[in-house]
């Protein structure tokens, strides 16, 4: 790695998404035909993130970041970058994509060979050499850090791209206009990426249909705690005013539940759950004594909520757990894996929902956003499970109390099984997500639900899978036909009848 300047970014790339573009160099008579890898993953809500040609297998990420100055300074970071990701390529490739967005390209090595910078090519047009280019399009959508490797990479090739980057860093907005991605707050930043918000700080396939491993080796001026996702491999290191924080996360995780958050944290002593699940927190220091009170509350649950649900749903499927307590108004928490992120305080339900989320959309991811209501339906049903566990409102009290609110007929118009992109975090997503699950329960009963459910997990871990391989997985299990169900409780823009009764 080498410092250009001032900025350095290493990306060790063994990938490939397997979608073929349309930009085609011909091999030698009867050899490979390399082809360019897809600009996006083939999402139909956002369609140029996540790429095609290759599947990452590890990101290492290293970076050095400068907060914002002291208030009432505006809120800008300075961020310098170095990512090692490790891919391999699932076609004969001539070039491949990367998505980034915010920040400036320093330079890019593949396999330690350089590519030369050039402007981004007319369609069509042909490049010579190892060569990038990074397109950024706000209006568009489209951050793409284009990459020509030569020589080019043949199917099942590992191949290492190292890529220097950064710039500074402010408070981007996701499709809803809602904070998301490396958020710069005023002691540090606070990261939440869904959907698609890990590209504004660092090089990515940015959807969750590609998982990988990831380590990250956080510097940040002396008095700073950096905390990502996973366990620290070994402790802290400061030298000449700065301090680098290590994090190991070595399940196979989606790019969206990332996290790198740095501020001014308690990063408390590590604790266990009875199955042995290592629980680590970072608790604001200026929470206001009320939010810490509630945020305290809250964590000292954590290990008795692991317990629960891995009696309900099976052993907890990471290497650790915990949560980051940022006192900024974001707005929302966000279930980075083994490791949620809340902003302002950390209540009860939301730790649990959180949790849930653990299973229901990081160890098991939907394969399209337009199934988000696998993730957002169970961690609100989850919860309902964990209140009744502990003497509150029972499951089907609140699925009573649900049901029968009086509500405008636009509730009952959103399609949970299809909401489109500015209605993936709309109520009923949540709400009649979890009312899906329940309705589905008491149709099966206990046995075949829970048995449904585990099975959901097992075949699915680390990977994604959309709702028809949910409904499948129900069907297997039940010998039901679920079609007319689903059909119903995802799809009909109407309220769904009280009762139900499957063939």
């Amino acid at each position: 790695m080498q410092l250009v300047g001032g900025l350095t970014v290493a990306l060790a790339v063994i990938g490939g998404l397997g979608a073929t573009g349309a930009v085609a160099a011909p091999g030698s008579p009867g050899g490979p035909r390399y082809t360019a890898g897809a600009q996006g993953a083939g999402d139909a809500y956002f369609p140029n993130a996540g790429n095609g040609g290759y599947d990452v297998q590890h990101y290492d990420l290293g970076v050095t970041y400068t907060p914002p100055a002291a208030a009432p300074a505006p809120l800008i970071g300075q961020f310098e970058g170095i990512a090692t990701i490790d891919l391999v390529a699932t076609q004969d490739l001539d070039r491949f994509n990367l998505d980034l967005r915010g920040m400036t390209v320093g330079s890019v090595t593949v396999n330690g060979k350089p590519a030369t910078s050039v402007a981004p090519p007319a369609p069509g047009a042909v490049v010579d050499g190892a060569a990038y280019w990074h397109v950024q399009n706000d209006a568009e959508r489209v951050w793409e850090l284009t990459v020509q490797p030569r020589p080019k990479l043949k199917a099942g090739q590992t191949a290492r791209v190292v890529v220097e980057y950064g710039g500074p860093t402010t408070r981007p907005l996701d499709i809803e206009d809602a904070l998301y991605g490396w958020v710069t707050t005023r002691d540090g930043a606070m990261v939440a990426s869904e959907p698609e918000g890990s590209m504004t700080w660092y090089p990515v396939s940015d959807h969750q249909t590609d998982k990988a491993s990831y380590s990250f080796a956080i510097t940040v001026p002396e008095g700073k705690s950096a905390v990502a996702n996973g366990m620290q491999p070994r402790p802290e290191v400061t030298a000449d005013g700065w301090t680098t924080w290590y994090w190991d996360a070595p399940d196979q995780q989606a790019s969206y539940l990332t996290t790198a958050s740095v501020g001014d944290f308690d990063v408390r002593d590590t604790y266990f759950s009875a199955s042995g699940v290592p629980i680590i927190d970072a608790v604001d220091t200026k929470l206001s004594p009320a939010r810490l009170a509630t945020t305290n509350a809250s964590l000292a649950r954590q290990a008795a909520m692991i317990d629960f649900f891995e009696s309900r749903f099976g052993p907890y499927p990471f290497t650790s757990f915990g949560a980051i307590v940022d006192n900024d108004t974001v707005g929302y928490a966000l279930e980075t894996q083994t490791r949620p992120v809340y902003s302002s305080q950390a209540g009860q339900g939301t730790v649990a929902h959180e949790l849930a989320h653990q299973w229901f959309g990081d160890a098991v991811s939907p394969e399209r956003w337009q199934d988000i209501w696998l993730n957002e339906g169970w961690a609100t049903y989850a919860t309902r499970m964990w209140t009744e566990e502990n003497g509150g409102t029972t499951a089907q009290q609140a699925y009573d109390n649900w049901y029968n609110q009086t509500r405008p007929a636009s509730y009952w118009q959103l399609q949970i099984g299809d909401p489109g992109a500015l209605g993936l975090f709309q109520g009923p997503v949540y709400d009649r997500g979890a009312g899906t699950l329940h309705a589905l329960r008491v149709e099966l009963g206990d046995e075949a639900f829970f048995a449904g459910t585990r099975l959901w997990l097992e075949r699915y871990d680390d990977s994604a899978a959309t709702a028809d391989d949910f409904q499948a997985v129900f069907e297997e299990v039940s010998g039901a036909d679920l079609d007319d169900f689903f059909q119903t409780w995802l799809y009909e823009q109407a309220k769904p009848p009280a009762t139900w009764t499957t063939p």
